[in-house]
């Protein structure tokens, strides 16, 4: 898969998908300054030029550099005497740097990686609150996953991989057979994924909705809540309570639910726009004015029924998943 996601077409595919849902620019600002050499200024802009934010992008390793991506901001919007303040973001990826003529490739993973952190991105940029501490991803764990899970969703619509997904060397689109074998791929193992994750979940908040201090030891206690759950044999919990940091250091204690819960809400939210057309210009604005641009100011299922005029279903989870019933039989 690699030829075909070489970093500027991913980029300009991310820019595109924003550009066409929400009418944002990105202009390069070379003379802004940055941290480091690699790390890359732009201006991000409304469609009639107005100025939104600054986004950095900060691709690649270096020694260091701590591993993963992530999402940051140096200054977050706020409001200051009726004035909008306009937030600084950042985004920063561990992406392999080029190699002699070959450009930067990336996995597909690298990919939908890039497309995530690009909407905690927008989440950042277009947020339009008063206070600072409200503004963007200032909002609930189990909501925050949402402005960056539903925007990978374009990254694997055909239609779009091949505006971006283009061979290195020859040119040529992504094709169709390419196409198939990632989708089909998708759903491969997940019903093993989701029944450990969700072992894991109901771990978790076993532990932290006890009442009275645990008598036992954390392997009789993980015993019983794994007994409790009807669990089979051949899968275990994704985290044995030995070494579940998520909940203990991690900052997820009775919240480690929240990774599918946002899949339930990124995968609803995406049905709005297949339901109609993958840039629909009004699902778009209801995204942006209710979700993006609200921050922490409101209940997060409030702005959701504010945007997709009912609450979340699961449907369309299992369907990307490969375990509603049709696929089923």
């Amino acid at each position: 898969m690699k030829p075909y996601f070489s970093l500027e077409k991913v980029q300009e595919g991310v820019f595109n998908v924003v550009k066409e849902l929400f009418g944002l620019t990105f202009t390069p600002r070379p003379e802004l300054p940055t941290y480091h050499p690699e790390a890359k200024a732009y201006e991000v802009k409304e469609a009639d030029g107005s100025h939104v934010g600054i986004l950095y992008m900060d691709f690649h390793p270096r020694p260091s550099k701590r591993g993963g991506a992530w999402m940051t901001s140096y200054r977050p919007q706020s409001m200051e005497n009726g004035e909008r303040k306009a937030p600084v973001i950042s985004i920063v990826c561990n992406f392999s740097k080029p190699t002699g003529d070959t450009p930067a490739l990336l996995t597909f993973d690298e990919v939908t990686t890039f497309f995530h952190e690009f909407g905690h991105a927008l989440h950042g940029l277009l947020s339009n609150v008063q206070y600072r501490s409200l503004a963007g991803t200032s909002v609930p764990r189990d909501f925050v996953e949402l402005p960056s899970q539903i925007l990978e969703n374009w990254a694997t619509e055909p239609s779009i991989l091949k505006t971006y997904a283009v061979h290195y060397e020859t040119g040529e689109a992504i094709p169709d057979a390419l196409i198939e074998k990632l989708q089909n791929s998708g759903t491969f193992g997940q019903g093993f994924a989701t029944t450990e994750y969700l072992a894991a979940s109901l771990l978790d908040l076993d532990y932290h909705t006890i009442t009275e201090p645990i008598q036992q030891d954390a392997k009789a206690f993980e015993a019983e809540a794994v007994r409790k759950m009807g669990l089979i044999d051949e899968i275990i919990p994704r985290y044995r309570s030995s070494y579940f940091q998520h909940i203990f250091s991690g900052g997820y204690s009775a919240g480690y639910y929240s990774y599918i819960w946002s899949g339930v809400l990124d995968t609803d939210a995406f049905q709005a726009f297949k339901e109609t057309e993958l840039f629909n210009p009004e699902k778009a604005k209801a995204f942006r004015t209710e979700i993006l641009e609200r921050g922490g100011t409101r209940d997060p299922m409030e702005m959701y029924v504010n945007f997709r005029g009912a609450e979340p279903t699961i449907e369309a989870l299992l369907a990307k998943r490969g375990l509603n019933q049709l696929s089923l039989r």
